[in-house]
């Protein structure tokens, strides 16, 4: 705790709840994991895997849907360019032609 902050036994210090004062203790320390790659174990490191995993758990179709966006981003492109070649060529002749009107006379 900050310099001034005088805790009661059995409160820890949390400068985000009112007051200043919780039961709860820590639960993340600094070193309590030990990672494969060898990041060190900040609890800020730890905290963001934390926040992590619950964002996948809370969406476990965001990977799929993920999948069909680019499959219809890809969809979408193959489309348009198709679209860009049929209009551009299949109607040049139509759009450039001249109508001639014979005088009957």
């Amino acid at each position: 705790p900050p310099g001034g902050v005088n805790l009661r036994e059995g409160l820890h210090y949390n400068p985000y709840f009112p007051g200043g004062m919780i039961g709860m203790a820590r639960p993340l320390y600094d070193g309590g994991v030990e990672y494969e790659d060898g990041t060190p174990a900040t609890t800020s490191q730890m905290a963001k895997d934390v926040v992590t995993f619950l964002a996948w758990a809370a969406e476990p179709d965001n990977d799929e849907r993920k999948r069909m966006g680019m499959q219809l981003m890809f969809t979408m492109a193959l489309l348009t360019a198709f679209l860009t070649y049929h209009k551009r060529f299949r109607w040049v002749a139509i759009k450039n032609r001249r109508l001639e009107f014979k005088d009957m006379n």
